[in-house]
């Protein structure tokens, strides 16, 4: 155990700027996956609430999409969109888009319909309807959605150096390749470190965003 922290002293000793241009790709590549989720996803399901009859079609797409293993989606996405970031975020996108349209669709399902009913007998139109009630009231459940997309999107995050998209998966892919176990450590370990921070930054806009509720 002593032989591995020290190999991982040196490590950073020698590596610190290439470990955080490691890191700085990996935050860039998640964020921007799960903003392209973000935009797909609440549109998508706020359609789905409008349209029910479209809901299972496009729920189900997405769920399809969703258990083919990102490593087959990626090697599938290069003969059409070659190598690096794009096709990474692509597959990235597919695997988060169904937490955040199956949570939009539940939350906004599950606003009242009596408080529907009393928007409307206020005078509201159905775009404030939407805006007031709705989408508020349902903002818990789409946070959600969020951070099951988002926490998830990390972790698949590392497969993209598998296809020269770069981020923490170089370092990983690079102890497996060495059979190091210092580089195995340094990779995963941030990756999970990521993952948590992830996780209670969303826990914190939640709060923020929802702070009535913790009142």
């Amino acid at each position: 155990m002593n032989d591995i922290l020290h190999k991982i002293s040196i490590y950073f000793s020698n590596n610190l700027d290439q470990y955080l241009l490691a890191v700085r790709e990996h935050i860039t590549l998640s964020l921007t996956a799960l903003c392209l989720s973000i935009l797909i996803g609440v549109p998508l399901g706020i359609v789905c609430v409008i349209y029910k009859g479209q809901q299972k079609w496009v729920v189900g797409f997405f769920q399809i999409l969703r258990i083919i293993p990102s490593l087959a989606v990626l090697i599938m996405l290069i003969p059409i969109m070659g190598i690096g970031e794009r096709p990474a975020i692509t597959a990235l996108v597919l695997l988060a888009v169904p937490p955040v349209l199956m949570n939009t669709v539940a939350g906004l399902e599950e606003v009242p319909f009596f408080m529907l009913e009393t928007a409307e007998g206020m005078g509201m139109s159905a775009l404030q309807i939407w805006i007031k009630v709705r989408l508020p009231l349902a903002l818990q459940l789409m946070l959600a959605g969020v951070k099951i997309a988002m926490i998830e999107i990390i972790a698949s995050a590392t497969i993209a150096a598998y296809i020269g998209a770069g981020g923490l998966g170089q370092i990983i892919f690079t102890g497996l390749g060495l059979n190091r176990a210092d580089l195995l450590l340094v990779g995963g370990i941030s990756v999970a470190a990521l993952s948590i921070a992830a996780g209670l930054l969303m826990d914190l806009m939640d709060r923020v965003f929802l702070r009535h509720k913790y009142i």
